[in-house]
């Protein structure tokens, strides 16, 4: 006669039946579930309508320095990719559960509640006041920021290039005198002239510039554009 063996899942789980009954189980589940998910709403609140703060009570020792950014470094990434850092209140997305769920585990990690949250994001993802990866942060204090979680698709590999004429004035003038100088290049030898002279050449060149520089600046005001060193931390859609 051949012995069964032992199915564990068996063993388990009628001891488990000798403990507690299913309905009681389901039950002490359900509340485990409400106070998660209590806690989860208190965290998505404090997001989406928390005060501002400068600091929170981290632990030093619990803190990774991969994770510690100042202002400055903040700011640098902000003006060249022409992105924004605001207040969470702002934002419109979608946050993640991952993003709520590091937010548990800091604050059960260092026995504190987390407020003050920030977000690195293109202005398109915030509740701006009107005239594509979002970073969430939690101020350390003295402008040190803790990087919680970021999530959503990488930037464009081009983006800092293609940000770059919007970055302060002086690159923008770049651009139009490169225009400028494209435009003035396409038009053919005689359109003006048998023999086109430098002179000519660069009046051309002067009006050309004029033409494009005014359609940039009727466009800037009328859209109520900025550069981007003035606007990573307005909280204006049209700067």
């Amino acid at each position: 006669m051949e012995l069964q063996g032992t199915h564990i899942p068996d063993k388990i789980l009628q001891n488990r039946n000798k403990r507690i009954s299913e309905l009681h189980l389901l039950n002490e589940v359900q509340q485990i579930f409400a106070i998660e998910e209590s806690k989860d709403n208190l965290i998505l609140k404090s997001i989406t309508e928390g005060f501002e703060s400068e600091s929170n009570n981290f632990q030093l020792d619990f803190l990774e320095t991969s994770r510690i950014y100042h202002l400055s470094d903040i700011e640098k990434i902000c003006i060249d990719y022409r992105l924004r850092f605001l207040s969470s209140t702002y934002f419109k997305a979608e946050l993640p559960y991952e993003a709520i769920s590091k937010i548990k585990h800091l604050e059960k990690t260092h026995k504190t509640k987390l407020e003050g949250f920030k977000i690195m994001a293109p202005a398109k993802l915030f509740k701006l006041k009107n005239a594509d990866d979002p970073l969430l942060f939690a101020p350390i204090g003295n402008q040190y920021y803790y990087l919680i979680h970021s999530w959503g698709k990488d930037l464009h590999p081009f983006r800092k290039l293609m940000m770059w004429p919007f970055k302060q004035l002086e690159n923008f003038l770049i651009l139009l005198l490169s225009i400028s100088l494209l435009l003035t290049t396409l038009i053919p030898d005689g359109m003006f002239s048998q023999n086109q002279t430098t002179t000519e050449f660069l009046v051309i060149f002067l009006f050309m510039f004029k033409w494009i520089a005014g359609l940039a600046l009727f466009y800037g005001f009328k859209k109520g554009k900025n550069f981007s060193e003035a606007i990573w931390r307005s909280n204006f859609y049209n700067a």
